[in-house]
């Protein structure tokens, strides 16, 4: 009798998307559900929480690893877990040396890492698009933020294995690649000649001429210079689609956040990218009362939306995390944050339900997904169109109406 399939659950970022194709080669065959945990907010743990308790109910007979930042930075409380069999760290989970071991807990030091990508995935069965691992870690310290703590410092995967690893995903149909990151713009300074991500852009154009698509996951905006400018607005192939880490629009807490723009700088860089493609959508993280915060300061943020003309938000409200500065600051009532997180929510729907709304009558690129009528055009709107695609292949899809939330249209 065959073993059930291996499941691997990916929680959080694109990069935990990308490195979970490997994960899933590296357990081929066996019975494991692997969690692949998030750690950027509170309520993201105990969403990793939550879901291996699904996990074990569904899949009692089992072996359950869970991975990732979550249990990179907390281990032990992972591995306490009835439920969970084995932990494997950030440092390890792409190492098959890992996964063979019979240590219950796997996890190295990550702040001694100096590589990334040791395993690149050669395919993506479960996805129309291709996620590529450029960069991971973080040299920053935003006040807020653990994540270094669970990915390491910065490093950079060499260009030649990055556009060799796209050239490959092409070749296997894939239309759609996505640069993940956790600090993606830092990209290079680790490599030899200290390439920009500028620089491994425009080299992954050049010598990839069969890619339909790239699209870039979070950038940080301070760090967009001019060369990823021009490549961003001025060649079609790469998506009309930026999200940004704006996280606040109030110039003191972005200083208390350690954030390295101020309000003036995020909204420059949107119109000076729009001037120049004006169809470009922004997307951005914005963090709902961040410590010290007050209504005036809350409101700048909430102005940002509009300001920097923002149609993709993604709205954290704020939780201390264990260590970092921002924990040890003064704390903004929890009623107070859930109030303002929902204003920004709302604020954030109403913006975009009317850019959708402008949409109508235009004709939309659309990467078409699974089931394969619906997708994601190249500024990221969500489109249902009447018709068949394949998944993984791009229709032409005319836009006949608009809900709050996404368009409908038909194959043109």
């Amino acid at each position: 009798m065959n073993a059930p399939a291996p499941e691997v659950i990916s929680l959080g970022c694109r990069l935990n998307i990308a490195e979970s194709e490997t994960i899933r080669a590296l357990v081929a065959g066996r019975d494991t559900v692997v969690i692949n945990s998030c750690a950027v907010t509170g309520a993201a743990v105990k969403a990793t929480r939550a879901a291996i308790r699904r996990a074990r109910r569904a899949r009692p007979a089992a072996e359950l690893v869970v991975t990732g930042c979550a249990a990179q930075i907390d281990p032990a409380g992972f591995a306490a877990m009835a439920e969970v069999d084995r932990v494997i760290g950030n440092a390890d989970k792409l190492s098959p040396a890992a996964w063979t071991s019979a240590t219950p807990v796997v996890v190295g030091d990550i702040m001694q890492v100096r590589e990334t990508a040791p395993h690149l995935a050669a395919s993506f069965s479960t996805h129309a698009r291709a996620f590529v691992e450029v960069q991971n870690g973080c040299d920053h310290r935003c006040t807020f933020c653990a994540i270094p703590f669970g990915r390491g410092p910065s490093r950079s995967v060499p260009a030649g294995a990055v556009v060799a690893r796209i050239a490959d995903l092409v070749a296997n149909g894939h239309r759609e690649i996505v640069l993940t990151g956790v600090d993606l713009t830092s990209y290079g300074h680790d490599l030899p000649g200290s390439p920009t991500l500028g620089m491994l852009v425009e080299r992954i154009l050049v010598h990839v001429p069969g890619l339909a698509r790239l699209r870039l996951s979070s950038l940080d905006s301070i760090e967009i210079d001019e060369r990823l400018a021009e490549i961003v607005t001025g060649d079609a192939r790469v998506m009309p689609h930026l999200h940004l880490s704006f996280q606040a629009g109030n110039d003191l807490i972005l200083k208390r956040m350690k954030r390295r723009h101020s309000r003036a700088q995020a909204i420059d860089t949107v119109v000076r990218l729009k001037a120049k493609r004006p169809e470009l959508a922004i997307g951005a993280d914005l963090i709902a009362g961040f410590p010290t915060e007050d209504d005036a300061m809350a409101a700048d943020t909430l102005a940002l939306i509009a300001d920097a003309d923002i149609v993709h938000a993604h709205i954290f409200p704020y939780s201390p995390r264990a260590g970092t500065p921002a924990a040890r600051m003064p704390q903004v009532d929890a009623a107070a944050i859930k109030a303002r997180a929902e204003r920004l929510r709302a604020a954030a729907a109403q913006r975009k339900a009317a850019w959708l709304r402008t949409l109508v009558g235009t004709t939309q690129d659309v990467l078409a997904e699974h089931p394969g009528n619906r997708g994601h055009a190249g500024n990221f709107a969500d489109v249902t169109f009447i018709g068949h695609a394949e998944a993984g292949t791009i229709v032409k899809a005319r836009i006949a109406a608009a809900t709050d939330i996404h368009l409908t249209g038909h194959i043109a």
